[in-house]
């Protein structure tokens, strides 16, 4: 311990100043250490030795793109079951309109099956051409595109391929041909990707694949029917009545089976689900595993810390007591 009445005045004053740093700089990192819960000195607690620390943040950096990686699958995935809810919802929907007007062999009953098959074709069309985060659900590859056009467009394309036919088979057999045919539908107006979305990745060692394009069979069912039935109170077609309800009553059949291909693609989806979110919950559960490891190796223990700024605090309030006593000594002073 240095003597300061066996130094000199400016000694004294150097030494007193030097120390007041030394506290106040003691001071700044404690306070640190206590608002961030980290040393400030990382080297010293780890000796040099950074490899660990360094392996823990790639670590946590990866679980950090993975978050957002299934939380964008989790958007995409649910946005699609929806969409597809939307779709059934319409063919269940129209579905039961068929079976009911069928039976009935008059004309508004006709016009009013059409006009519903029209409503809901648009209803589905719109569901498929859904985004999600900026990217089309049922384009394949190319997420930038809608699928599909507006009604009208395949109205239109439709009419051409059925127009000549004049029996129930015919016209039923001429739509299933062109949508079948790779120069029909696919060419025609599917304006999405041959290929299918690529896989999202959600974990290190796990991805995600939904090959689900406005080109599957039970999409692409549930769309000639619906479309079909727009169709078939139309003049161009000319089609006698009795043939316009057998016509709607037997798309209300195939509609109807239709449905269970919907729920086919629903539960593929649904598995999706699933699997993004258990991997989502493993990887939350790895982040904070790590974090705690980090937290560990860098921490500084809150009480300690607290004890030490207490003590260093009352160090320089002594400190400053014992400067501002120096300050005040003198000659006269000491001889009264």
């Amino acid at each position: 311990m240095i003597n300061l009445t066996s130094i000199g005045d400016l000694a004294r004053g150097m030494t007193l100043r030097t120390r007041s740093t030394e506290l106040r700089n003691e001071i700044e990192t404690l306070s640190y250490e206590m608002s961030t819960g980290k040393v400030q000195d990382v080297s010293g607690r780890l000796d040099g030795d950074y490899s660990h620390l360094l392996d823990l943040d790639r670590s946590l950096s990866r679980l950090d793109a993975y978050q957002v990686s299934t939380a964008e699958a989790g958007l995409f995935t649910d946005a699609m079951q929806l969409s597809l809810t939307t779709i059934n919802e319409s063919v269940t929907e129209l579905t039961s309109s068929l079976l009911s007007f069928g039976t009935s062999n008059q004309a508004v009953s006709h016009e009013n099956a059409s006009v519903q098959a029209r409503n809901e074709l648009d209803t589905i069309i719109s569901a498929l051409n859904t985004r999600a985060g900026g990217r089309s659900l049922y384009s394949g590859a190319a997420t930038d595109v809608s699928p599909l056009p507006s009604t009208d467009t395949l109205l239109t394309a439709l009419e051409a391929e059925l127009s000549g036919h004049t029996t129930t088979a015919d016209i039923r057999q001429a739509a299933e041909d062109w949508f079948n045919d790779p120069a029909g539908f696919d060419a025609v107006i599917y304006q999405g990707s041959g290929n299918v979305l690529a896989p999202m990745q959600i974990s290190e060692n796990e991805s995600v694949r939904i090959p689900i394009t406005a080109t599957d069979p039970a999409i692409k069912d549930a769309i000639r029917d619906t479309a079909v039935a727009a169709l078939v109170s139309d003049d161009t077609l000319n089609l006698p009545r009795d043939q316009r309800t057998a016509l709607f009553t037997q798309l209300g059949v195939d509609l109807a089976n239709t449905q269970n291909e919907m729920v086919n693609l629903r539960a593929q989806v649904g598995s999706a689900e699933a699997r993004i979110e258990q991997a989502a919950t493993r990887n939350g559960a790895a982040q904070t595993s790590l974090e705690f490891s980090r937290n560990k190796l860098i921490a500084a223990d809150p009480y300690e810390t607290a004890a030490q700024l207490q003590t260093v605090q009352f160090q320089l309030e002594s400190l400053y007591s014992v400067t501002v006593r120096n300050a005040n000594l003198s000659l006269v002073n000491f001889l009264r």
